[in-house]
């Protein structure tokens, strides 16, 4: 199978949807002489924060000698970029071979009357057959959804289970209450493995200290709270953290210096598991993180800024840091989202910072919200909100109405991020 027949496949297995449990993942993987088994991880879950802290693990592990494999999802720009292994893209040949395997054994348990894998089944697997056959140290991992039910749930040798800020999302699958969500995300604590958790509200704290207890794990709270002499920054921030000062990250996002500390406590921990990094590596590493589609800057005069914003929690954290990094300028706004997220609190959280509201149709994807019932929404709250046609159209009519001093931001679904991207990248490179 080369690599478009196995995008196509994953592609045509979609049908089969969300599948939440371990019953179809634990066949599959077995059939295929279960490839995590002798991986060791650290298993990331929450609501937001989760790849971000993902990259400043792994990038830290990295720099210090260590073959590190990242799992996250979903891809902003390409595909592979779910992938990696010290930073490089899984290779489009090794996606085909992997893919070609899985089907084999897709088939057969599809023949045998058992549930199809999912894609997101198939790419878990792909992921596992890949570190091991890297030979990986270590697998920095974050859960698709949720996580006691997560197709990641399936590993045995957690090290170190982190637990990001938890708030309200997925809530069809997850439970409609905040502690019904924190026991899902809870669900990736196993015996023998440390627990990293952020500052949770009293609520979802209660539930992963109970699961933490349970399971005879030691509880680290990193709470963001704690940096002090904190110097925001589009370009790099500081901040010193216990005996650690002036340390640097390059991700923009008021709300990636609670990241960050969350990250450094996992490293923390993990160093009871056998992996230690010298000071001047961990400096590097994490001022050598990124982390697409984050409150990332994709062109100036004006600023540009992408961020994936699609929940009541980030969008908070959204407004923060623009009020922040830009009082006073004048904010144009593209906003596309899922039909299946909280795009009215959304809304009302992020609206009233912004001059002009353009609202887009997410290419691609079966769940989006359209432009037009998008704007609509913002209608009732927002009295200058135009619909556009396209992702093309919304750059070039934001870019019409901005003045160098303004800032346009595109947020909302991840699913879009990539394509805008794109377009800038390709209107910057026009004479």
């Amino acid at each position: 199978m080369n690599y478009a027949e196995a995008l196509d496949y994953i592609q045509q297995i979609g049908r089969y949807g969300i599948s939440p449990g371990l019953d179809s993942i634990r066949e599959l993987v077995g059939r295929l002489s279960n490839p995590q088994d002798g991986l060791r991880f650290v298993h990331v879950a929450g609501t937001n924060g989760k790849g971000s802290v993902c990259a400043y693990v792994s990038s830290v592990l990295q720099c210090g000698g260590y073959r590190v494999g990242k799992y996250t999802s979903p891809a902003v720009v390409d595909c592979r970029e779910e992938i990696q292994v010290n930073g490089s893209f899984i290779s489009k040949a090794a996606v085909g071979r992997y893919v070609g395997q899985i089907k084999a054994v897709c088939d057969e348990m599809a023949s045998e009357g058992l549930p199809h894998p999912t894609p997101f089944e198939v790419k878990t697997a792909m992921a596992f057959l890949y570190f091991r056959d890297k030979k990986c140290d270590i697998v920095v991992m974050e859960t698709g959804m949720g996580g006691l039910l997560d197709a990641t749930n399936i590993v045995a040798d957690t090290c170190v289970a982190v637990l990001t800020s938890i708030s309200a999302d997925h809530m069809g699958f997850l439970g409609k209450t905040l502690p019904e969500i924190a026991s899902q995300k809870a669900g990736i604590i196993k015996k023998g493995c440390h627990v990293v958790t952020a500052a949770q509200a009293q609520e979802a704290m209660e539930v992963v200290s109970a699961k933490a207890a349970d399971m005879g794990c030691p509880l680290t709270v990193a709470d963001g709270k704690a940096a002090e002499h904190v110097r925001l920054g589009l370009e790099r921030q500081r901040f010193d953290y216990r005996a650690l000062k002036k340390l640097e990250i390059t991700l923009a996002g008021q709300y990636q210096i609670e990241n960050a500390v969350i990250a450094l406590e996992a490293l923390k921990a993990l160093e009871e598991f056998g992996f230690p990094v010298k000071e001047e590596k961990l400096r590097a590493g994490l001022a050598g993180a990124a982390w697409p589609g984050r409150f990332m800057i994709v062109d100036r005069n004006p600023y540009f800024i992408l961020d994936g914003a699609h929940n009541e929690d980030a969008a908070k954290k959204l407004a923060r840091s623009l009020e922040s990094y830009f009082p006073g300028r004048r904010i144009i706004y593209i906003m596309g989202m899922l039909r299946d997220k909280e795009y009215g609190k959304v809304i009302g959280l992020t609206h009233s910072l912004a001059d002009q509201i353009i609202t887009v149709t997410p290419p691609g994807n079966s769940r989006a919200m359209s432009a037009c019932e998008l704007a609509a929404a913002v209608a009732q709250v927002h009295g200058k909100v135009t619909a556009a046609d396209s992702p093309e159209e919304a750059v070039e009519m934001a870019r019409l109405l901005a003045d160098k001093e303004d800032v346009i931001v595109a947020f909302g679904s991840l699913s879009y991020l990539g394509r805008m991207m794109e377009i800038v990248e390709k209107a910057d490179r026009k004479p």
